[in-house]
């Protein structure tokens, strides 16, 4: 049997998690926003970043296009990177949303190999699938092929013993409070290596 029940929940939550595209930054208010929230007056952060006051209130008004050279000079003087000037933080845009899921209430998804309880299910569109799974698997032989997916993935070892297989480093035995963060485009699977069913967190990026 086919184990695809983490790559499906993967999709499916990438596919619930997609937002339509933002309208064009405003370059100009954003300098200003970035300015003023430093507390800095325009001759300051002209100073600071070693452009003509007069150039710096260009740029804001929208009344001249930087060269990438004014780019540079602006993001520097604002201690951060050039495309921090087009993407505003999101943690200027607090949702305060949270979620908790008590000890065996997650969504359980079976399968032949793993048993996985979805964490936090109720967010919509998260940056994050949290995920416990009990491994059932005892051979790699188990599986149809290797598991792969978009994204990066973490996993934490809560109880048992595992071993991680993946598909370009040898065998990895792990046990409880062992961990491993690694590209899930890579080929991997886990398997239970002590007697009894090993239990593990695992949190994959959805960005």
């Amino acid at each position: 049997m086919t184990d695809r029940t983490a790559e499906n929940l993967i999709r499916v939550a990438r596919e619930n998690g997609r937002q339509e595209l933002a309208a064009p930054l405003d370059l100009g208010e954003r300098v200003r926003e970035l300015r003023k929230a430093r507390g800095w007056t325009l001759e300051q952060a002209a100073g600071q970043a070693g452009l003509a006051r007069s150039t710096l209130s260009k740029i804001e008004n929208g009344q001249m296009s930087p060269t990438y050279d004014a780019l540079r000079k602006l993001a520097v003087g604002l201690e951060i990177s050039v495309p921090q000037l087009f993407t505003p933080p999101q943690r200027d845009r607090i949702s305060g949303r949270m979620a908790v899921t008590k000890v065996n209430e997650g969504t359980p998804q079976a399968t032949a190999t793993y048993e996985h309880e979805l964490l936090a299910e109720t967010l919509s569109k998260k940056h994050m699938l949290p995920y416990r799974a009990r491994i059932r698997a005892r051979r790699i032989e188990e599986f149809d092929g290797w598991v792969r997916h978009d994204g990066e993935e973490f996993l934490y070892v809560l109880t048992g013993v595992i071993r991680l297989y993946t598909e370009f480093y040898e065998p990895i035995e792990m046990r409880r409070g062992d961990s491993a963060y690694y590209d899930a485009t890579m080929g991997h699977n886990v398997v239970s290596v002590s007697d009894e069913d090993a239990t593990i967190l695992w949190v994959t990026s959805l960005v």
